[in-house]
């Protein structure tokens, strides 16, 4: 990431004495000191490393979640519900110290929003390649639209915390949910599935 220099005006439209203008991003984690790193929260929060790819990290972090529905699919449906929630609610916490740690609510870095996101969608449906990827692209297709109430736990000053970056992918993953049935339903009355 590169930031304007200290001399450079707000925004690093422009240099002073004719330097090159520099570029600047979002960040995904702002400066400044927030002491040690809180690596089991960090480590959670990032799914184990999946939210540092460099490209398209909410992408890699679904992606990431995809064997951890494949174990959990062949669980009885009421400790997939609570594996869910366990994931859910831990997620909640890790972002929320993450979050704090970053400088960012909703740094990118973060994803365990994605993987509870997927969990949701994938729920009740049987283990297969289909709902996997139907799953997977409806997911981030409504992770990205942000439908109501995601739009909401997104963009709502009160929700910038842990609980508002699980809740929007949640959301998401309840719209994505039904779109998936729909395609599972359709698959098998087609003999697809």
């Amino acid at each position: 990431m590169t930031t304007p220099s200290p001399q450079a005006p707000p925004g690093g439209e422009s240099a002073p004495d004719g330097a090159a203008p520099q570029v600047v991003r979002k960040p995904r984690r702002l400066p400044g000191d927030r002491g040690p790193a809180p690596l089991l929260a960090l480590a959670w929060a990032t799914f184990f490393g999946a939210g540092y790819v460099p490209v398209a990290p909410g992408t890699a972090g679904t992606v990431a979640a995809i064997p951890v529905w494949w174990l959990l699919s062949h669980l009885s449906w009421p400790l997939y519900l609570l594996a869910t929630a366990a994931v859910a609610l831990t997620g909640i916490a890790a972002a929320q110290r993450a979050g704090r740690y970053y400088g960012v609510a909703d740094s990118g870095h973060i994803v365990i929003d994605e993987v509870a996101g997927y969990l949701v969608t994938m729920l009740f449906l049987p283990p297969g390649w289909l709902a996997a990827l139907a799953g997977f692209v409806f997911f981030r297709l409504f992770d990205v639209l942000k439908p109501p109430p995601a739009r909401f736990f997104d963009r709502d000053p009160r929700w910038k915390n842990g609980a508002g970056v699980v809740l929007d992918d949640v959301a998401a993953g309840v719209w994505a949910w039904a779109a998936t049935w729909l395609v599972h339903l359709a698959a098998s009355r087609m003999g697809a599935t």
